[in-house]
Order: structure tokens, then sequence, then C-alpha cells
């Protein structure tokens, strides 16, 4: 697995895969073999091979999963461009705004409905935004971080953070990252205007907060520094904030602020051209399943795309979906994010961090 993974990270290749649906062989029992899951590293890694990729392997002693770790959504869509030719992943979790270059580039494959009948019980947020595609396989939301023992009172708002008091004492995870993003449409719709109309008030305000910026690149990550007191708020994602708000003892502060929040979604996806496709669809049809979407949403704090997930009134209060939420859920144009994300990240390169 050592050589397969040296081998991934380092293959350039240069000729393409026609991108079609993904051979579903006929089989007369279950799909054995070895497929490469691709997804998020540190906290996600941990918690989703326990709730997720190891009950997997139990129900389906055929199939052995490996987990390659990745740093973030763009560096999966740079391996696999890289590894166009000759795949070697078999299942990729990325979010949704990098879904969309990676599906119109063939660099996905559609699912066979017989492989992955889950399908059926997904959210009307979590279906495939391409017809075939992959779906969601998590949601999410932004929330404002705050160290608890440091900033009293409590923020209420996205605007706190042009509050004085915090100058200098802010991580923001700029664009490209998919954080900056939501940011910018949150910013926007606080000046009152439409994000697919113009984001020039996002950007006015953003760049006005810049110098209250201590670090765009929070690290190790926004969540530890927000704890230890490097900074006093930062923007995250509600289930890891969840997660590290619990084992700091609840010195993190998570607020969804009142003027509203955004959903990220986190979509699970079979590599075109994979060696085991049976295999991989397998798992992906078990991950987006009630039993592998309770576990997780009841370790991590991710809600479930599964409708028929049975999850516990507690765990779900503290997810997106949880009803007052829910309500303050600014509604997301995901193809369109991803159709100007290039021209977004260039003006915070040249207008915000400078």
């Amino acid at each position: 697995m050592t050589e397969r993974i040296t081998r991934r990270a380092a293959l350039l290749g240069t000729a393409g895969l026609a991108a079609g649906p993904l051979a579903a062989p006929a089989i007369a029992q279950a799909p054995s073999g070895e497929i490469t899951l691709v997804a998020y590293s540190g906290i996600f890694q941990d918690n989703y091979t326990a709730a997720v990729v190891n009950p997997f392997m139990q129900r389906f002693p055929g199939i052995k999963v490996n987990y390659f770790a990745a740093a973030n959504s763009a560096a999966m869509l740079g391996s696999l461009r890289a590894q166009r030719a000759a795949p070697q992943s078999d299942v990729v979790i990325l979010d949704v705004s990098v879904q969309k270059a990676a599906n119109d580039e063939g660099l996905f494959g559609k699912l066979d409905p017989a492989l992955v009948p889950n399908l059926a019980q997904l959210n009307e947020l979590g279906k495939p935004t391409h017809e075939g595609m992959g779906p969601a396989v998590t949601f999410d939301h932004l929330v404002l971080l705050y160290n608890k023992e440091l900033v009293q009172p409590p923020p209420r708002t996205w605007t706190d953070l042009w509050d004085p008091r915090l100058r200098g004492q802010i991580a923001i995870t700029a664009a490209p990252d998919i954080q900056g993003l939501a940011l910018t449409i949150l910013i926007n719709k606080i000046q009152g205007v439409d994000y697919k109309a113009s984001i020039d008030g996002a950007i006015r305000r953003l760049r006005e907060l810049a110098p209250a910026v201590q670090t765009w690149n929070p690290n190790p990550d926004q969540y530890t520094l927000v704890i230890n007191g490097t900074v006093r708020a930062a923007i995250g994602w509600n289930a890891r904030s969840q997660i590290y708000s619990d084992q700091s003892q609840g010195k993190l502060g998570v607020l969804l602020p009142e003027d509203g929040t955004v959903f990220q979604i986190n979509t699970i996806n079979a590599v075109a051209g994979s060696r085991n496709s049976a295999a991989a669809q397998t798992f992906l049809n078990y991950a987006i399943g009630a039993e592998a979407q309770k576990a997780f949403t009841e370790r991590m704090f991710y809600a479930p795309v599964n409708t028929t997930a049975q999850v516990s009134a507690a765990a779900l209060a503290r997810t997106a979906t949880a009803p007052e939420n829910m309500a303050r859920v600014v509604p997301v144009d995901w193809s369109f994010v991803a159709a100007n994300r290039d021209r977004w990240n260039e003006r915070w390169r040249r207008e915000v961090i400078r």
C-alpha cells in the first residue's frame, strides 16, 4: 500500500479517460477486492474510519478499504487530474464546489442505480447536482468560533468580527478554500446584495477587515489557535467545532450567527476508470446509507443526508439540520459558485489579501 500511495502522489498522467457509466459487472455474490478511499485528513479521518470504514469492512469482509488522507478538496482535484491516465483511487470525498470541476472533466464516473439503491433515500439537498454522478455524503455549516475566556460578552453576528477588541486576533481560512467563499456569500448578503449579481460589497468589507486578521492560513488549524489563545476568533465548520469544543471542555465557543450561515456539502464520488468499480460503488452505497449516516452524525455532528437515518435528538440538535439552524441557512447555488470560483479567488488575492 505504501508503494501504491507513493506512485499515486508522484504519477503525472497526460492522456484522458472518457467519462462514462462505471462498469457494473454481473456478479453472483458480494463484490470483493481492494479499494482506495481519498478523504480528509486529521480528525475527519480518525472519526470516519471508526464510524464508517471499519464497520463497512466488517459487513463486507471481502472488500478492503485503504484510506488515503488529503489536506483539502483542491489537493484531491489536483491528484485526480495527475492520475487521469491511471487512477490510483476508487472513491473520493470532497466538497461540492470542487466536485463540479471533476465532473466536467470526466474524472468521476456515473453510478449504477442497481449498486447504489440508497440514492433513493437522500434528502433533496443531497441528491447529485449532475445526473448519475456522486451524491452528498455529509452536510455541515459555517460557524463563528471564539475563545469564551477571552471574548466577553460573546459575539452574536458576523459583523462582530469588525469589533475593535478583536483587531489582530482573528484567523480566517481564505479563498480558494470553501470557507472563504462561504464567508464571501454571507457578508455579501449582509450588504443586501445577491452574490449572483455582484460580490463588490463583500470584497469591500473583507478588505476593511484585513488589518484585523492575524492569519489567512491557520496552522495547525483555527480551532487549536482559538483554544490556546493565539487568536480570539475565527471561522470554521460546525462539525469539527463541536468535537473541539467538547475536547476543550467548552473553552471553544461555537456560534451560528443571527445573520445566517451557509451549508457546506461534502460529496462522495466513484472515480472514472476505477479498477474495482463494483466494490467502490458498494462502499459508496453503504456510506450514504442509514447505518453509516447515523453513526457518523452521532460521532462527529455532520448532519445526515439520508432521510431514514434514526439520529438521536441530542446529536441532531448540534448539526446544520436542526430546525432552528435550518431557518438561518442562506441558499447557495454551488454550481454558480464553482463557475465563478477562479474570478472570486483572484479578487481575494488582489483586493483582500495584500
